[in-house]
Formats: C-alpha cells, sequence, structure tokens
C-alpha cells in the first residue's frame, strides 16, 4: 500500500511539473527554439508579431511535444514539414500528416512577413474547408525554395498572386530565394537563424513516391526542441 502511495504521489507531482512547465513566461518570449535534428541543429526566432502562433509553439516546445517527431513531409525547392506527433515511432511506409492537437490557431498572416528561405510557418488544412486559412495546432514548415529572377517572379505574380510583390521582397527572393506563391496565405510565425544549410541537407534527402509519399526514406528525426538564451548578433 505504502509503495503505492509512493507511486501515486511521484505521478501527481510529476503532472504537477508536467502542467507547470507548459505556462508561458515573459522571459519564455525572449528566447529562441532549438530544433536538434538527425541532420544538425536549427535556431528559430519567434516573431512578436504573431502572438498566437508564438505562444503555441512556445508551449508545445515547452511540454515537449516535438521531442521524437518527424520531418515526414520533404520537398526540395519547397519545404520540409514537421509536428504530426502520429509521426513518433512511426513504421516504414506509413502514410503521416494527420495528426495533430484537436485545435486550430486563428490565421495572424502579417503583410510584412513573407515565404523568404528559412521562416518558419504553420499547415493548415485546404481553403475549401478552411475558408480563414485557421493554422494546424502543431503542424509546421521551414521554407527552402528557390532564388528566382524577374521574370520568375512575374509569373508568380500573375498566376499564383494575382497582385504585385513589394520591391524589397522581390530583392529577397532574387538573392536567398523562397517560396513566394505561398504568400498570404499561410501565416508565417518567425525564422531560422541558424542551420539554413541543415533544411537545405534535409529536402536533399531521398523521399518516398508510394503512399507515404514525400516522407523521408530514412527517418529525419527531431530529437529534442527546447528553448535557448538569444544570442545578439
Amino acid at each position: 500500500m505504502k509503495k503505492i502511495l509512493l507511486a501515486l504521489i511521484g505521478i501527481s507531482l510529476l503532472l504537477n511539473a508536467f502542467a507547470q512547465d507548459s505556462t508561458i513566461r515573459k522571459k519564455d518570449r525572449k528566447r529562441d527554439v532549438l530544433l536538434v535534428t538527425s541532420l544538425g541543429d536549427i535556431v528559430i526566432r519567434l516573431s512578436d508579431s504573431t502572438p498566437l502562433h508564438r505562444d503555441n509553439f512556445i508551449k508545445l516546445v515547452k511540454t515537449h511535444y516535438y521531442d521524437g517527431i518527424l520531418f515526414h513531409r520533404v520537398i526540395q525547392n519547397f519545404m520540409i514539414q514537421a509536428g504530426d506527433p502520429e509521426s513518433r515511432n512511426a513504421v516504414k511506409g506509413q502514410p503521416l500528416g494527420n495528426g495533430g492537437p484537436a485545435y486550430t490557431i486563428p490565421a495572424e498572416i502579417r503583410p510584412t512577413l513573407f515565404h523568404k528561405k528559412g521562416v518558419i510557418a504553420a499547415a493548415r488544412q485546404g481553403d475549401n474547408v478552411n475558408p480563414l486559412k485557421a493554422s494546424s495546432g502543431s503542424q509546421f514548415y521551414l521554407t527552402q525554395g528557390k532564388v528566382f529572377s524577374d521574370a520568375g517572379l512575374d509569373s508568380v505574380e500573375t498566376y499564383r498572386l494575382k497582385r504585385k510583390i513589394p520591391a524589397e521582397q522581390r530583392e529577397i527572393y532574387k538573392t536567398i530565394g523562397g517560396v513566394p506563391h505561398l504568400d498570404q496565405n499561410y501565416t508565417v510565425f518567425g525564422e531560422v537563424i541558424k542551420g539554413l544549410d541543415v533544411i537545405d541537407r534535409i529536402a536533399a534527402v531521398p523521399t518516398s513516391k508510394a503512399a507515404d509519399r514525400d516522407r523521408p526514406i530514412e527517418d529525419v528525426k527531431i530529437f529534442e526542441a527546447k528553448l535557448i538564451k538569444r544570442k545578439k548578433h
């Protein structure tokens, strides 16, 4: 009986610690996020312009939600996607991409936050079932994209966006690159400040053409996601 009681106390303390760990403190918003992956480290700085997405991501990081999950969708010259909890311990060949918490996040689409290489943005369901562009509660992607010419950007404006891309954003798409056709359709909520080479490394891995299409043949895992002290640049 004593052993059972001690075990219950231990579980209670663990649950309390877990609950406390999900509390977002002011200092948490001044930290960066480190993703320790099987192909290298990525450091992300979240945007204060998207507080709902920022706080949700911090909460998930603090509760170890992303530890052990996979980059389950990888498309070279486009993006790498993670955040499906069902990818943790998923067997080879298993289609992924439908898992997540039982909530969405209201869109926080900002004209100043665009899909240059290395941003983090929220995945979501399509407009046909999600006209308000609400974001997945946990799934995100990091952009790789490609470098564009003026002619290429003109084409994106005409056929994809149906609007002009601001001049300063055009210059970035012409130098470091990105995925401009996603602009103003998905919530961008931060950017990679270290580890762009890791995005390239992950994007280059061989992927499946079977039912688990675009899933890496060899798992690319996030071993740990944690808050770290923000370094001055």
